[in-house]
């Protein structure tokens, strides 16, 4: 089928300037979300809400084929310091430069897969679609895709639209933060009393700096432990009787969080707690069918060191959209039109008539 890109495109950057100037910082998205509803309804589909999440099913939805779900995100992160523009007003320039909070990260993705969902379910498919506009992905809140997936019918593929260039993102880091603690005994430091916590957490720090994990993925790279916060101490004469420090682990697909806790915890003496063990990593083969089709298209599949919300998806996902991972979250973030047109035409090459 033949599709007016220069028009679908059109339509996405006139939402996109919508949204942009409706403030969604995660867990504040009510009003986007209040926006989408309504444009999804005026193209005379039926919606389905829970919190500030939106979605969409495809018309005569049938249970006896695959689903594929198309899902980015609304909220966006807080406008950082630096700011030239105002990240609230949708500014587009005469190059093509469409500057706003949430234009790349992920905005041009949200629109461009809301416009090749309407137009692919004119058509017929092997599959299912729907279409999912999720909050809360910024801060990975329980409130976001998570609660969702539950009310939605069995899925049997996801691509998750977030700035990849339009390259195909088969496997993501997952993330696991660890609180360690030291227990001590307190004392005055003039005198040979107490017993320091901070001494006893240094030879734990050495050991996530210096230890490896055996198996390294060939997309992803090796397991990455980093130290980031360390506490202790109440004033300079007193021996602090407890110290704590944190742990952002990033790990590949070969290792569960679970099983990278139970293995941190076999080698540390100190105690330690996991915040969650549910930001796994994610991993598609590079056989599937879609990815397959990826790669026939020109794009090259990669493992990705960004958290999305394939981390809470149970079916297998593929993380593809427009825009650059590197302008994510700062100032002055911007998208190119042409990303967005590229967009379009791709997702559409990709799925019209794809096989799950």
């Amino acid at each position: 089928m033949t599709y007016d890109i220069p028009t679908l495109a059109s339509d996405a950057i006139g939402l996109l300037k919508s949204l942009i100037a409706i403030p969604s910082v995660s867990r504040d998205e009510q009003q986007a979300a209040d926006f989408l509803q309504r444009y999804i309804e005026m193209q005379g589909m039926d919606t389905g809400r829970k919190g500030n999440n939106v979605w969409c099913l495809s018309p005569m939805f049938d249970l006896n084929k695959p689903t594929l779900l198309l899902n980015s995100h609304i909220d966006t992160v807080k406008p950082v310091n630096g700011w030239r523009k105002d990240p609230f007003t949708p500014q587009l320039e005469p190059n093509g430069k469409l500057y706003g909070l949430g234009s790349n990260d992920a905005g041009a993705s949200l629109v461009s897969l809301l416009q090749v969902f309407l137009q692919l379910c004119r058509t017929r498919q092997y599959y299912n679609l729907i279409y999912l506009a999720s909050c809360e992905e910024e801060v990975s809140g329980a409130g976001g895709i998570e609660c969702v997936l539950p009310e939605l019918p069995p899925l049997t593929f996801a691509l998750v639209g977030e700035p990849t260039e339009m390259q195909p993102a088969i496997a993501e880091k997952g993330l696991m933060v660890l609180d360690v603690t030291a227990t001590g005994r307190s004392g005055h430091a003039a005198r040979e009393e107490g017993d320091n916590a901070i001494y006893k957490v240094l030879d734990d720090i050495a050991w996530f700096r210096d230890y490896r994990f055996e198996q390294v993925s060939p997309l992803l790279g090796p397991v990455k432990m980093s130290v980031t916060m360390v506490n202790a101490g109440t004033q300079h004469n007193v021996i602090p009787d407890r110290c704590t420090f944190v742990v952002d682990i990033r790990s590949n697909e070969c290792y569960t969080n679970q099983a990278l806790f139970d293995e941190i915890t076999r080698h540390i003496h100190c105690q330690a707690k996991a915040r969650s063990f549910r930001l796994s990593s994610s991993h598609v083969s590079p056989k599937h069918p879609l990815v397959q089709r990826a790669v026939a298209l020109g794009r090259t599949p990669f493992g990705s060191p960004t958290l999305s919300d394939q981390a809470l998806l149970s079916c297998p996902s593929m993380k593809m959209g427009p825009g650059k991972s590197a302008r994510s979250h700062t100032a002055d973030e911007f998208i190119f039109v042409k990303e967005i047109e590229e967009a379009i035409g791709l997702y559409l090459e990709l799925l019209d008539g794809a096989q799950l």
